[in-house]
């Protein structure tokens, strides 16, 4: 049993299915715990195992995908001895894993929800010991399967949470909102929130080669469309507004780990 994986949930899934399609793992190497009603179906489904919380110990690694409230609860049923450990739970520390799972073999890391169509932006850190058993290299190739990996600070993780993790949410309150901007311009619904989405898409692909602030002048042509709108946002204060929403998830990170 090369992983097992606590907690199948909405991420914990994607992160199975993105390890199964990249043929990262084979099914009968991996193993799932959850509520036993539900880990039943998953396993029905993927073609893994359901374990119990003893039956861990038989796992080289194990993928700890519940809420960090939880931890305190479930860290003392799955900690056994020449086992990894690789944490997603937001604001949980290398430190308080190390401290709750007895080992320094542990890894932290922070995807988000693009996870679940292979789109992901992973974080991974780890001290010294995960790096030497392996378990940091593990970690950096089970999430290259559900999107692209960066290797942070852990002083920076939960700006990365704050920022990276969070935005899904963030842009997809943008998609909505100019969703919303087209209906009230006569456009139908169902072809707003199609529009929403494409333009986001393409805007996406654009950053990839271009700095923002070029497309944002490349579109606005003076005395044109775009620059009235621009000036919309800017007096409602778009760019305050999404700087606070990384700044106020960020600090709820920290509160998050303080709380550990």
């Amino acid at each position: 049993m090369r992983l097992a994986i606590v907690g199948v949930g909405k991420m914990g899934r994607s992160i199975l299915e993105g390890i199964l399609k990249a043929e990262f793992l084979a099914p009968q190497e991996v193993g799932v715990v959850d509520i036993k009603e539900y880990a039943q179906g998953v396993a029905a489904q993927y073609g893994v195992k359901v374990l119990t919380h003893s039956e861990l110990r038989v796992a080289e690694r194990v993928l700890i995908s519940v809420q960090p409230k939880d931890l305190p609860t479930v860290a003392p049923q799955i900690t056994h001895p020449n086992t990894g450990y690789i944490s997603i739970m937001a604001g949980v520390s290398t430190r308080v894993l190390t401290e709750r799972l007895g080992t320094r073999r542990v890894v932290r890391a922070m995807p988000n929800l693009a996870a679940t169509i292979g789109k992901s932006s992973t974080a991974v850190v780890g001290p010294r010991e995960a790096e030497e058993a392996g378990d940091l290299e593990f970690a950096r190739q089970l999430f290259a399967t559900v999107g692209d990996v960066y290797d942070l600070p852990e002083r920076l993780f939960d700006a990365f949470t704050g920022m990276s993790a969070s935005a899904p949410a963030y842009v997809a309150m943008v998609a909505e909102a100019l969703a919303d901007g087209g209906v009230k311009m006569g456009i139908p619904r169902a072809q707003a929130l199609k529009l929403a989405a494409d333009v986001l898409i393409a805007t996406g692909e654009l950053l990839r080669y271009k700095h923002p602030a070029v497309i944002k002048d490349e579109v606005s042509s003076p005395g044109g469309t775009t620059i009235h709108g621009v000036a919309a946002l800017e007096a409602r204060g778009i760019r305050a507004a999404l700087i606070e929403a990384v700044q106020a998830a960020t600090l709820r990170g920290h509160e998050l780990g303080q709380d550990e």
